[in-house]
């Protein structure tokens, strides 16, 4: 009876945590509805669900041209939006370009996961870490502007962005993670500023189409194979 009654509590738990997979939502000026965890005085963009509801069951992915706001307003407080969370947009291949506000300082990994129809993004000069496979196989990408503020660019960051023709990478940039641009294989020229110290394995592996680099990192110490 005792373990009846404990499994009846850990479903009913597991329930109450799927329903609470984020505390409100919003529908933003461009009319996609967005979906915020609070954090404090601030607020984290996250998805209805957890990651084994993949690919989002039961609710709308956002589709078209994406305007993030700066802050949202629930419950008559507003909020500042800081955050992009892991896996926030993945596998939303509909979405074609998407705007990024001055108040976000994060964009976590997966956060584009397989959004292969992304074909433009504005990240702000407030972004100060760009997470592993954070725009992985959004193949529609053809350009890529780093801002001056990024200090790390994770690992498959950018893998297997095959339409990416150009990318610029910004003198605040000190490690490149593993396998970061490979699949690549339309860029053509790489400019690696001296700032960075340490470029992953596989960095730039499939980028068939390279045919310039301008190697400035004379401080690198880390330059894995590959």
């Amino acid at each position: 009876m005792k373990k009846r009654l404990l499994a009846i509590v850990i479903a009913l738990g597991t329930m109450l945590h799927t329903a609470l997979a984020y505390n409100f939502s919003v529908v933003v000026s461009s009319g996609q509805t967005l979906y915020f965890n609070i954090n404090s005085n601030t607020v984290s963009i996250t998805y209805p669900g957890s990651s084994s509801s993949y690919p989002y069951n039961g609710y709308t992915k956002p589709t078209g041209n994406l305007v993030i706001p700066a802050s949202v307003t629930y419950n008559g407080t507003t909020y500042s939006v800081t955050t992009i969370e892991n896996s926030a947009f993945k596998g939303c291949s509909s979405l074609t370009s998407v705007t990024i506000p001055n108040s976000v300082t994060s964009i976590a990994s997966y956060a584009f996961y397989n959004c292969s129809g992304l074909t433009s993004v504005t990240i702000p000069n407030s972004v100060t870490s760009i997470g592993s496979s954070a725009f992985y196989n959004c193949s529609s990408l053809t350009s890529v502007t780093i801002p001056n503020s990024v200090t790390s660019i994770g690992s498959d960051a950018f893998s297997g962005c095959s339409g990416l023709t150009s990318v610029t990478i910004p003198n605040s940039v000190t490690s490149i993670g593993e396998d970061a641009f490979s699949g690549c294989r339309r860029l053509t020229s790489v400019t690696i500023p001296n700032s960075v110290t340490s470029i992953g394995e596989d960095a730039f592996s499939g980028c068939s189409g390279l045919t310039t680099l301008n190697f400035n990192a004379v401080n690198c110490s880390d330059f894995s194979y590959g």
